[in-house]
């Protein structure tokens, strides 16, 4: 029954909608992914800057990060190569380049319809957006019993497999060692509550990605004479050009999607989760800040894993290995066996991220129902319990379910998407017209939103003097036109 689901939803729905509503997305927006991709870096500059008990715009996006870059990156792209080709990396890059525009969407919208809790910080998400964008609880709560379910636990046991098989092919490390060991970080950094989630990936993130790209980048150097040979197999693979993957374009196609989507998130519905949290001038700006943590996952990272298989000569067609251990064989093939080790570090890092991220997002979907602290602890105590399960695992009927919950998953935030793309535009065109007008920093003002179903406490009315008062005439004619 999973496999027939997962047939269904990924070979025929999800590939569609995905890429359809990305297109979509990208063409009403005129390309606002390409728009506004130098302003990513300069909004990413200043987006320090925060209030006291707020996190900051670099915070949320580290945390993003974080989720999205994890074991999707090294043991997701080895597996999409194995079983779609190396043309799945291409298709990859065609999900990430429009998973932009869906994540700049998502992702305002996660800011815009956000709530301020009892105790200062925000909460939002897809469930907030469905509820006060569409005033249809059903399917808020039906997105967040699939987002508990899919990120909590389902996520969680995968990741903690993956990060203790690593660990074992390298150091010869027990399972259940790696599995107890981060159950028990895990538990360190998860009571602590979100501001010791976003101090731990604050140092984290930045170390763990500058690492292997940089890792990456002296391995294309070394072998630069066959890049751009590699690359043409990555092109004409996707086509069926390549003869020795003439007949698996429609499953460089699945994978490339399928463990696209698994790797950078965009349109899943996760990342709004963390996006709204931020504390920010207007609800675009995080759109855009959150559109360039898809660039670095897939295009930067993703692509640093697939060259790395590619350049070692240990990928063959028909290639059978863990997915994991075929990227640690490549490096130790490339720059020695001290290449096992930094992967199967890098994966930790990169897991255990990944692991408190989705622990988070869980944490966030349980209160969309409820914040009675039992019911929390009892969440936090699964949690731990199944990060440890998980690493003793064979994992392959769990991942089957989580295939099918992340599809179901990513359905109900599209269609959200789909119904709410034009309250999306709206937003876009505000900030547009503000930056036409030579604001440097847009300022949202609901009151040109008073038809919405906003949260006052989390958005103050702006001054009524200085640089942000200047920006109302422009958000009124972007409301008008």
């Amino acid at each position: 029954m999973l496999d027939l689901l997962n047939d269904l939803l990924w070979s025929k729905v999800l590939i569609v909608a995905l890429v359809g509503i990305g297109l979509f997305l990208t063409l009403r927006s005129s390309v606002v992914q390409m728009r506004y991709f130098g302003d990513m870096f300069r909004i990413f500059a200043s987006a320090t800057q925060r209030k006291e008990g707020q996190l900051s715009s670099f915070q949320a996006l580290m945390l993003s990060v974080a989720g999205r870059v994890g074991a999707g990156n090294i043991a997701g792209v080895a597996v999409a190569i194995m079983l779609g080709g190396p043309g799945a990396i291409f298709w990859m890059w065609v999900v990430a380049l429009l998973g932009m525009a869906t994540s700049y969407f998502e992702c305002s919208l996660a800011q815009l319809y956000k709530r301020r809790s009892a105790d200062g910080t925000y909460r939002g998400g897809p469930a907030f957006y469905i509820l006060h964008g569409l005033g249809q609880r059903w399917m808020a709560v039906l997105f967040s019993v699939l987002l508990l379910v899919t990120f909590g636990f389902g996520f969680n046991a995968l990741q903690s497999f993956t990060v203790a098989s690593s660990m074992h092919d390298a150091f010869g490390v027990p399972t259940i060692v790696s599995g107890a060991v981060l159950a028990a970080v895990m538990a360190l950094i998860i009571f602590g509550g979100i501001k010791r989630i976003a101090s731990m990936a604050d140092v984290l993130v930045p170390i763990m990605a500058v690492s292997y790209i940089g890792m990456a980048l002296f391995v294309v150097g070394s072998n630069i004479g066959e890049v751009p040979a590699t690359l043409a197999l990555i092109v004409k693979s996707a086509f069926g050009l390549e003869e020795a993957f003439a007949g698996s374009v429609g499953a460089a196609i699945l994978m490339g999607v399928k463990r696209g989507l698994f790797s950078n998130e965009a349109g899943l519905g996760s990342a709004p989760n963390v996006a709204a949290v931020a504390e920010v001038a207007h609800p675009a700006a995080q759109g855009i800040v959150q559109s360039l943590s898809v660039f670095i996952d897939t295009i930067l990272v993703c692509t640093s894993t697939a060259l790395i298989i590619l350049l070692s000569g240990v990928y063959q067609p028909g290639t059978e290995m863990a997915g994991v251990v075929l990227t640690q064989t490549a490096l130790a093939a490339l720059v020695g066996e001290w290449g096992r080790i930094f992967v199967s570090t890098a994966l930790l890092l990169f897991v255990f991220t990944t692991l408190v991220y989705n622990y988070y997002l869980g944490e966030n979907a349980l209160g969309f129902f409820s914040q009675k602290p039992a019911l929390v602890k009892v969440y936090r105590a699964l949690v731990i319990a199944l990060v440890l399960w998980g690493s003793v695992q064979d994992l392959s009927t769990v991942f089957a379910f989580a295939d099918v919950t992340m599809g179901l998953l990513a359905l109900v935030n599209l269609v959200a998407l789909v119904l709410l793309y034009k309250t999306g535009l709206r937003l876009m065109r505000d900030y547009d017209a503000q930056i036409k007008a030579g604001v440097e920093q847009p300022v949202f003002d609901r009151r040109q939103y008073a038809d919405l179903d906003l949260d006052q406490a989390a958005w103050p009315l702006p001054p009524t003097t200085g640089p942000a008062a200047s920006a109302a005439p422009a958000s009124v004619a972007a409301q008008r036109g």
